[in-house]
């Protein structure tokens, strides 16, 4: 019995796909329909159905036609899928361990390059090379990197879908494709017997020449490309772990469709507040994921929101509140002992502190504090990333899991862009937002210098440069 009841050639526009599938319908057994999913065509531009399945019968169930190839293919039946084919079918193949992976690739500058000039001449194969048509091709470099980009993350897509299904792919990259013993090994992989003496030929390499010959500024070309981080030097490393979206700490207004997604240690009982004044009655709270929906679909128009806070200031409030036990806050006791015991963080040992400790073993302890928290938001320790000092690009990032913020506002600005938030839902009578809004900024300004500003960017690095703060007192 095979292993595999059909396969899938990831692929891209010039990578070399359709000498590809002319060599493996060269196999005894073997069978590739073509682009079956694309969304302009099914198989070739010139058919109107594959095993007589119409397009528009696969645009209705993508299943019907990969089920009709694995039914009805003469031997191992399968397809070119493009990043930009038919989603679904990433859904069904991927999944699948009957379903052969391929992933062919090639050097991105040269496929690029090659898509510019079929572009400009029309001409996509060449089977004929007295019919070769030549164009000379200017780079761009903007649109180099939207190329770029977008094969990448196919290829990281491809490559975790694989990795949390525990399979693997048969890689081919466009110089194997000249390669029969290659091909023969795709043979294979593929589970068959057939092997090839030689390679099918009746495809012909379009535009041999040299890239500088092809390309009529190659100097900025060469320029543009200096500039791309080939191996992502400038990447913040993160090691954080993900998060959920916390549904249940959504808080709307009684009748105006604002929905603020709190984040942990920020402004959240003042915006709360000024929600409640806004409609004279309390907020809605303890939200689930159908009740979001309803409360969306009950008012159109609806803006979300959250607030983010400069990563010092809201270290410094965690700190304050669940470490010292400031505030009334709720003090996380076996944390404050680890802190202590294994990182040696000099917090006192009382809760709150009494007056004996100054501004000065303050400052201390906050500081040993941001150390701590550089090795916990990366993982690197075995207390949990609690949720009021995780990252806040790690919080929004997690809201995304089931719905995006309309706008993430700055603590600094609430004033003004609440104002905005009300009146774009027609609230132009919203009251002002006067609250103060982070209870331990006085005590961070008795502290605050250029070191503490250091560690709390170490520590944050991704929410300085995301949401783009300055140092704290800038």
């Amino acid at each position: 019995m095979s292993k595999f009841d059909y396969f899938v050639v990831f692929a891209e526009m010039r990578t070399g796909s359709n000498f590809l599938e002319a060599n493996l319908n060269a196999f005894d057994g073997i069978v590739c329909h073509g682009e079956a999913f694309n969304p302009h065509f099914i198989g070739y531009p010139n058919k109107d159905n594959i095993l007589g399945v119409s397009k528009a019968q696969r645009d209705e169930n993508a299943n019907h036609l990969i089920d009709t190839i694995k039914a009805h293919s003469e031997g191992l039946g399968g397809f070119r899928y493009f990043h930009d084919h038919d989603p679904r079918v990433l859904d069904i193949a991927l999944s699948d361990p009957r379903c052969a992976k391929i992933v062919l690739t090639r050097n991105p500058v040269d496929s690029y390059v090659s898509w510019k000039i079929a572009q400009a001449t029309g001409q996509w194969k060449l089977t004929n090379v007295k019919n070769a048509r030549s164009e000379t091709v200017a780079f761009n470099a903007e649109e180099f990197e939207n190329h770029l980009t977008a094969l990448q993350e196919f290829q990281i897509f491809l490559l975790n879908s694989l990795q949390k299904t525990g399979q693997t792919a048969f890689y081919v990259a466009y110089e194997d494709l000249q390669d029969v013993d290659v091909m023969n090994g795709l043979s294979a992989f593929l589970g068959t017997d057939a092997r090839l003496e030689a390679l099918d030929k009746t495809l012909k390499k379009q535009n041999p020449a040299s890239i500088s010959e092809k390309v009529s500024n190659f100097d900025a070309m060469e320029r543009a490309l200096t500039r791309l981080d080939r191996f992502n030097l400038s990447r913040t490393p993160n090691f954080e772990p993900r998060r959920g979206a916390m549904i249940p700490q959504y808080i709307a207004a009684a009748d105006t469709p604002l929905m603020y997604m709190p984040i942990k240690g920020g402004p959240e009982a003042a915006v709360a507040e000024w929600l409640a004044r806004l409609d004279g009655a309390p907020v809605m709270e303890g939200f689930t994921q159908k009740t979001v929906r309803q409360w969306k679909r009950s008012n159109p128009g609806h803006r979300a929101f959250t607030v983010v806070r400069h990563p010092l200031a809201r270290a410094h409030a965690a700190f304050c509140t669940h470490i010292l036990g400031l505030e009334g806050g709720p003090v996380y006791g076996e944390i404050r002992k680890t802190l202590r015991q294994m990182f040696k963080v000099p917090i006192p040992k009382d809760t709150p502190p009494s007056e004996a400790y100054d501004d000065d073993a303050h400052r201390a302890a906050f500081l040993s504090f941001l150390s701590f928290l550089k090795a916990n938001v990366q993982a690197q320790t075995a207390i949990r990333v609690d949720n009021s000092w995780a990252s806040q690009w790690a919080v929004v990032q997690g809201f995304s899991n089931f719905a995006t913020p309309d706008i993430i506002i700055r603590e600094d600005q609430l004033p003004l862009d609440l104002a905005y938030l009300a009146a774009s839902v027609g609230r132009t009578d919203a009251p002002d937002f006067a609250s103060v809004t982070d209870p331990f900024a006085d005590r961070l300004a008795r502290i605050y210098d250029a070191e503490l500003e250091k560690a709390s960017n170490d520590a944050y690095s991704r929410d300085y440069m995301s949401f783009g703060f300055d140092a704290w007192r800038a």
